[in-house]
């Protein structure tokens, strides 16, 4: 053979072996066959042509009905930090790739943006601002526009720059309200509904005044929720957050002291201002005592059943501290909002947030995040269980995504909070299921080994961290758009992509309340 001869068949065999790996490093192998065939029926043509025909009949046939009259009541589902690749995993958490979480059976979705007017990444704040008033704020406030800087102490009295929430143009309708979160009542999520505020973290007046602010002049958010408009008509309610209503010398239903320094107890207030109009009126601190309440003839209802936030939900199953027996599910909490609040023969509106799907992600619980947004999705089943497609729409969405990915190329029959069936270049096993940055660092990263080796066990382990890339306290949230899905009158309207702030135009558009009413 030449020298020219054996210059190309050198080339050649550098060549495919360049291919060969470029190929090789964009589809990594799996260190074993795939075994994660789940439904015989995938190998063949014709069930996948039968599925697009069943889908496109059903799309048909939701136009053909789509609802064009009022609706007399309306639902906001909020998953809090509810990515779509949350939603996603959560199918696999449920069974199956393959399945569909609850709402994803409603017939129309759409995406929202969900950016601050000065973050590109949100918080649960500004977005609450967005979704239930139709304007966007900055980073951290509620219930005001962007003219009103966060920390500005009595920026957001000025009522030219407050933002009214849906509750209010239901309230002025004639409509009943509520809200039913996991997370303590006058956190950034539920403020939406009733606070205007320059800073979320004012939840008691000792906060206001370690912002350096006068607590008599910027009103905390539990004194906006039991003084304000709008938040002492809320027909309902139900959450966590005792510590914020009562003073730093009295302790609560569990023993833990308040966080109050103005002496006031105001679940006490809330039950006066109650009693002082002759309303029919209960507290419960507990799922005993909530069940124990005949509900149909009840006009006020305050739940606050935790100190702080409820216990995420797959606790209440593993841990006797946070037994079923001992704490309300969300979909027990939704059921029992809406036995009060369907009495009002004008309609309500009703605000449901699972808060904690948002907590878990924070701390790179995984596993938590998904088994919330499952209960999330019971609670969203039940909604749709007690009302009519006919008069009440309903409304799910988030208020801004999380740095979770889902990772490789996994079997389909793999725990999806589990390790991948593949090695990194490092020939160490990974997670299917990690995120961008969070406290996941630590348990993922040493100096000794570099990245530690992870077995299924650790994996299994319902409080495991998952991995992170970049060391954080918590992590992010993501700048990516999340989902919305509509059920029953003008579900229609809720497709395609836009402005967060458009969903609650189209809710009020749908039900005929508010500025929206008769466009």
């Amino acid at each position: 053979m030449g020298f020219k001869s054996s210059l190309r068949l050198l080339a050649t065999i550098l060549l495919i072996g360049l291919v060969s790996a470029q190929r090789d490093h964009q589809h990594a192998r799996s260190i074993r066959s795939s075994t994660g065939l789940k439904n015989e029926a995938e190998t063949e043509s014709e069930y996948w042509r039968q599925n697009a025909q069943k889908i496109l009949t059903a799309k048909l046939e939701q136009l053909q009905a789509a609802h064009t009259k009022r609706a007399k009541n309306v639902i906001i589902f909020l998953g809090d930090g509810m990515s779509i690749h949350t939603v996603t995993a959560t199918r696999n958490l449920l069974g199956d790739s393959a399945e569909k979480v609850y709402f994803e059976r409603f017939p129309f979705t759409g995406m929202s943006k969900t950016y601050c007017v000065n973050r590109q990444v949100a918080d649960s704040a500004c977005t609450a601002t967005a979704y239930l008033g139709g304007v966007k704020g900055n980073y951290g406030t509620i219930g005001i526009n962007a003219n009103v800087p966060r920390y500005n102490c009595l920026g957001a009295l000025n009522e030219a720059d407050q933002v009214q929430s849906i509750a209010q143009w239901a309230q002025a309708a004639g409509k009943d309200a509520g809200l039913v979160t996991s997370a303590r009542v006058t956190h950034a999520s539920p403020a939406g509904v009733y606070a205007h505020i320059a800073d979320r973290n004012w939840e008691n007046d000792m906060e206001v005044t370690a912002g350096g602010c006068d607590s008599n002049q910027t009103i905390d958010i539990a004194r906006q929720l039991v003084e304000w408009t709008v938040g002492k008509n809320l027909k309902v309610i139900l959450g966590g957050g005792r510590q914020n209503f009562i003073n730093s010398t009295v302790r609560d239903e569990a023993g833990y002291p308040g966080y109050r320094q103005d002496g006031r107890n105001l679940i006490r207030d809330w039950l006066h201002d109650k009693q002082a109009r002759n309303s029919s009126a209960s507290y419960v601190w507990s799922r005993t005592g909530l069940n124990q309440l005949d509900l149909d003839n009840t006009d006020f209802l305050l739940g606050l059943f935790a100190s702080g936030h409820l216990p995420y939900d797959g606790d209440r199953a593993r841990s006797p501290a946070f037994s079923p027996l001992a704490d309300p599910s969300l979909t027990e909490l939704t059921e029992a909002a809406l036995r009060v609040l369907r009495r009002n023969e004008n309609g309500f509106f009703l605000f449901v947030e699972g808060a904690r799907i948002d907590m878990a992600h924070h701390s790179n619980y995984a596993r938590r995040s998904l088994e919330d947004t499952a209960e999330f999705a019971r609670a969203v089943q039940k909604a749709r269980e007690m009302t009519s497609e006919e008069d009440t729409l309903i409304v799910v969405t988030s208020d801004h995504s999380h740095v979770l990915s889902i990772n490789g190329y996994p079997d389909r029959k793999l725990d999806i909070t589990g390790l991948a069936d593949a090695l990194g270049d490092d020939n160490k096993p990974y997670s299917i299921l990690s995120y961008a940055n969070g406290p996941g660092y630590d348990g993922t990263f040493n100096k000794a080994e570099g990245r530690k080796v992870l077995t299924q066990k650790d994996s299994q382990h319902p409080l495991y961290v998952h991995p992170s890339m970049v060391p954080l306290d918590a992590d992010t949230h993501g700048g990516d758009d999340v989902a919305v899905f509509a059920s029953g009158p003008y579900a229609q309207y809720f497709s395609g992509n836009y402005e967060q702030t458009n969903i609650p135009a189209m809710m009020a558009r749908a039900a005929g309340i508010g500025p929206y009413a008769n466009l």
